[in-house]
Formats: structure tokens, C-alpha cells, sequence
């Protein structure tokens, strides 16, 4: 035996085995209590995933499970975007569950698993291969599956008729006709890898191949596609697919909330997990990782542009202001509280620090008056914000934490602007051409400057993004580059002053 076949053969004898480990069966149970748990695995997807399969549902599923598996269930004609994010089981949902929930449903008949090979899609569908042979729940309710003669690997068929076929993506599938038995269930599973997502000519490739080859294929009805991939990248294969087919229905889950880091399956992960991840591989991998939310590479803006250096002594700055942007509802889909704290040294713009966060009004005050406490005595920062902010809510809330922290914050409002935000933005572009504006590189890895910088690079014609960070950096260089050419001495922020007013 090939070293290769004998090391397949040893994973699917460790699938088997943890097919049986699925739970056991009683023995003395009536005929009518079988016929009346699978009359309710076949009507409840949540029961049928619970019982049949213990061992994959070690944390119960959650409600967005439920709804993925009836979207796919109540539309023959099924066209579905499984956009969950990383860690939330679509694999499994897809690839195992639902294929058998539809099949002990009469409902599917030929499954067609396809990802970036054929040996990887046979490897994907060893796992439901498996169960359909060793799980001794399926077997009691539905009889022996394994069909000697028709159980290859990537290529088999149950005793009941179900089919299982692995395909590469790109390969023919003129071989997918079985007489006169057509897919009726065809799943590309994270058909998308990093290399794929840098080649777009292979990506296009991919997605027409998808279109044109691939799910026509299926005659008749059913006729369900589901792909199933979180969205790592801003272009993928499955985003050209989305574009083309604005009526194919796109079910996408966030890992977590941005705000408060609470997890959407909350019966899996706790309350602190993803705050673990995201102080681990950083904001921006996690929210294109488990929120679908990928980093986007500047067109105006470009990566190349953010220079890191280390900032010079603060007391030693001519002028350093706070400029905050101001939101209110602190929720995942509101704009962010944006604090941006920047300095000018001699005719160069420093980024210092910041707080950029979809929060509420009170933790972006709480920020501002930490920071302002850190600060040497010897150094006055200016903050400011715009005036169309300014109601009772922001008067009463800015007190209150000046009273906390017993300090005056000083905040002064400023005139909105009467160009454009867009515009404005882009004014920036010549300073950062011209290598005057540095970012501290203390805060390399700090989450609201990654986010900060990811707004900026997201700026370009027509965005969509959020712009509260980079709306902020550019009101507060404005005001900087007006202290310039100012050769008073009593504009340096060397004089000593009494920063904490202690009342």
C-alpha cells in the first residue's frame, strides 16, 4: 500500500471511530417511539443536529444555525451565501447536517461537495461518509448505509440511494451524471484560499466556472448551492458571485459585537474570547477573520504612506490637540467615537494616540481625561470637537466626567466645516506624499490606531466606509498647520501650567 493511501486509510478508521462516539440507541424503545423522533428530527433541523450528531454539537447551536439550515430547506431553488464567520461550524452545517437533514427528508439525493481540489473535497466528504457507516443512531433509525461496490472515497452512494461526490473546482463535471440522477445539493467550501485571493484572474476563472459549469449541472428540482466561506478579503470569488447575482441570498454572521466583544454563538464562547483574540492576532485580522469585515488597501491612501517613527519628547511638540468626533448610540452599526490626538514638530504632524471605538459618548470622555492626566505638566493639549454635536446629552455627559476625574477637559467647539468630508479628507494626501505626517510607533499594534488607518485607506471615490477617524485627523492637522509659521515664543507649549484643576 502507498504511504499516501495507507495514511488516508488511517484518518477515515479515526473518522469511524468518532462516528460511533456519537451516543448509543435503546434498545428497548418502540417502533412508535422511533417513528416519533424521526417524524421530529426530519421537521426540527435543531433536533436533528443534537441527536444524530452529539459529538459535532458539543456547544447547542444557535439560532443563526437554525435559520442557515431552513434557508436552504424552504427554497428548492436555494442559492446561499454561508458568510459566517471563522469558528462558527458553517463546515459542519453545511457539509454534514444539512445534507443528511435533507436527505432523511427525501428532499436531496446527490450531494456534490467541490473546493479547491478533488483529493481535499474527498477528504471534506470522509466526514459525512463516515457517519452514514459508523453512527449507530442512523443506523437504528435508517438502517445499515454502507454500500460495498459504492463506498469509495470521493465517490460513493448509501444503501437508501443517497450520493456523495467530491470535485475539484476547474475540473470537468461531465462525470457528475450518474444515469439519470443529477446533483440536486452542491457545496463550494472555503473554495477561497490566500493564494487564490491574490491572483484575480484566477478568481474570475473560478466564479465562472461556478456560474456556467458547476451548477448547471443540476436539472429538475431541487437545484440548492450553498457557498460556504467567510470573507477574509475585500474581492473574492464569492463577492464577484454576489455582484452578479444580487437576487442569490447572502446569510452572513459576525463572530462578535466590535463594542462590547460579546460572542453571537454565545453558547460556545464566553464573554472574554474574543477580546483574547483580538489582543492576540490584532482588530484588523480578527474583524476580517470572524466578522467578515476585511482590512481594505488604500487606492487614494496606501499602506506605504503610514510612516512609524518614535515621537519626540511631548514638551517639545509647538502645538498638540485632541480633536474628538462625536457619536452617540454605541452600537455595532453606529458611527465610532473618534479621539485623535496629534502633535506638530517644527513643520512635521505627529500621530500620538486615540481612541476610536463604537462606543458610547461617556468612554471616548473617559479616554480623553486619562490621557489628559498622563500627560507631563510641562505639556497643555487642546481639545476640541465640532459644534453640531454640542446638545444637553454631550454638556451634561462631559461634566459628569469632569466631576469624576476632577478635571476641566477644556473642550472647545469649533465650527463645522463647510467642505466637504470627502474633500477634506484628501487634502491630507500631499502631507503624507511629502513625508510630514509619522505615526507613533508605540502604537503599532494598538486597536484604535489599526482601525484608525484602516479607515484612512478605506477612503476613496464612492466609499461606503466609516470616515470618523481620518474626518478627525484631518480637522486636527488643519488646526496644527495654522501654528506653523507662528514664531511667537508664547505659543510653545513649554511653560509650565497647572493641568490637573482640582476643584
Amino acid at each position: 500500500m502507498k504511504a499516501a493511501d495507507k495514511k488516508a486509510l488511517e484518518a477515515y478508521k479515526k473518522r469511524l471511530q468518532f462516528a460511533r462516539s456519537g451516543g448509543g440507541v435503546n434498545t428497548y424503545e418502540t417502533e412508535a417511539d422511533k417513528k416519533q423522533r424521526i417524524t421530529k428530527a426530519k421537521n426540527d433541523p435543531r433536533f436533528c443536529a443534537e441527536y444524530y450528531f452529539p459529538h459535532y454539537c458539543t456547544s447547542p447551536a444557535n439560532d443563526f444555525h437554525i435559520k442557515g439550515a431552513n434557508l436552504i430547506k424552504n427554497d428548492q431553488l436555494a442559492r446561499v451565501f454561508f458568510q459566517w464567520g471563522r469558528g462558527l461550524a458553517k463546515s459542519v452545517w453545511a457539509d454534514i447536517i444539512i445534507p443528511f437533514w435533507l436527505s432523511i427528508n427525501d428532499d436531496a439525493n446527490y450531494f456534490v461537495i467541490c473546493t479547491t481540489s478533488k483529493d481535499r473535497a474527498s477528504e471534506l466528504l470522509e466526514d459525512l461518509r463516515a457517519e452514514f457507516e459508523a453512527n449507530q443512531r442512523i443506523i437504528n433509525d435508517f438502517g445499515e448505509q454502507m454500500n460495498p461496490g459504492n463506498w469509495e472515497s470521493g465517490d460513493w452512494k448509501t444503501k437508501s440511494g443517497f450520493i456523495g461526490k467530491a470535485q475539484g473546482v476547474g475540473q470537468s463535471v461531465r462525470g457528475l451524471r450518474k444515469q439519470n440522477q443529477r446533483p440536486d445539493y452542491i457545496v463550494v467550501d472555503d473554495l477561497e484560499t490566500k493564494e487564490v485571493s491574490a491572483n484575480p484572474k484566477r478568481q474570475r476563472k473560478y466564479a465562472k466556472w461556478i456560474e456556467r459549469d458547476l451548477i448547471p449541472t443540476m436539472d429538475g428540482y431541487p437545484r440548492r448551492f450553498v457557498y460556504a466561506n467567510n470573507r477574509f478579503e475585500p474581492d473574492m470569488i464569492m463577492t464577484m458571485l454576489q455582484k452578479s447575482h444580487p437576487n442569490w441570498k447572502v446569510h452572513e454572521v459576525k463572530a462578535f459585537n466590535p463594542v462590547d466583544y460579546k460572542p453571537t454563538w454565545i453558547e460556545k464562547y464566553s464573554n472574554d474570547y474574543y477580546k483574547e483574540v483580538v489582543d492576540d492576532i490584532g482588530i484588523l485580522a480578527a474583524k476580517a477573520e470572524y466578522n467578515n469585515e476585511p482590512h481594505t488597501e488604500g487606492v487614494i491612501f496606501k499602506n506605504e504612506d503610514i510612516q512609524w517613527k518614535k515621537l519626540p519628547p511631548l514638551n517639545h511638540f509647538k502645538a498638540i490637540t485632541g480633536f474628538w468626533d462625536v457619536a452617540y448610540a454605541g452600537t455595532s452599526t453606529a458611527d465610532f467615537n473618534a479621539v485623535r490626538v496629534w502633535g506638530l514638530h517644527g513643520k512635521e504632524f505627529y500621530y500620538i494616540d486615540s481612541f476610536v471605538r463604537q462606543s458610547k459618548m461617556r468612554e471616548a470622555l473617559n479616554w480623553m481625561a486619562e490621557f489628559q492626566l498622563s500627560l507631563p505638566e510641562t505639556v497643555i493639549i487642546h481639545w476640541k470637537f465640532e459644534a453640531q454635536f454640542w446638545n444637553d446629552e454631550v454638556e451634561r455627559t462631559i461634566r459628569d466626567v469632569q466631576d469624576a476625574y476632577r478635571i476641566h477637559l477644556n473642550l472647545v467647539k469649533v465650527d463645522t466645516p463647510r467642505t466637504k468630508k470627502y474633500d477634506r479628507i484628501l487634502s491630507l494626501q500631499p502631507y503624507y506624499q511629502n513625508e510630514r505626517i509619522y505615526y507613533n510607533e508605540a502604537k503599532r499594534s494598538h486597536h484604535s490606531t489599526q482601525e484608525g488607518i484602516s479607515q484612512l485607506l478605506g477612503i476613496e471615490p464612492g466609499y461606503k466606509t466609516h470616515d470618523d477617524a481620518p474626518d478627525a485627523d484631518e480637522q486636527a492637522i488643519r488646526w496644527l498647520s495654522s501654528w506653523i509659521y507662528t514664531s511667537n515664543p508664547k505659543n510653545t507649549l513649554t511653560a509650565k501650567i497647572k493641568r490637573k484643576a482640582h476643584f
